[in-house]
């Protein structure tokens, strides 16, 4: 069974920085892509990035390109998506998910596993 751990959310200025954490257990690493999304109030489910556990690839949206980071520690089991320049409209619940394939993909459905989330809010 596959469990995902999410931590490290909180408030926080814009420009600011916070990191994201989500421990992993019960995947299959080697052909597993990690994902995170982020769902602001009243909005949908929205993509943030996506790494490739095997052979480090990594996917950004646009609107975070230059601002975030996803990496992945293989010792530790954990993903993590450290977020720099921060703006009010990055705030929302972010979610870290896995897919079962190599492909990288930006499209919610195609993850099989989600964490429970954690709150991301930045002020002006």
């Amino acid at each position: 069974q596959v469990q995902l751990v999410e931590s490290g959310g909180g408030l926080v200025q814009a420009g600011g920085s916070l990191r994201l954490s989500c421990a992993a257990s019960g995947l299959i690493f080697s052909s597993a892509v990690m994902g995170w999304f982020r769902q602001a109030p009243g909005k949908e489910r929205e993509f943030v990035a996506a790494i490739r556990w095997s052979v480090e690839r990594t996917y950004y949206a646009d609107s975070v390109k230059g601002r975030f980071t996803i990496s992945r520690d293989n010792a530790k089991n954990t993903v993590y998506l450290q977020m720099n320049s921060l703006k009010p409209e990055d705030t929302g619940v972010y979610y870290c998910a896995a897919k079962i394939g190599s492909g990288l993909s930006a499209d919610s459905r195609s993850y099989n596993s989600w964490g429970q989330g954690t709150q991301v809010t930045v002020s002006s």
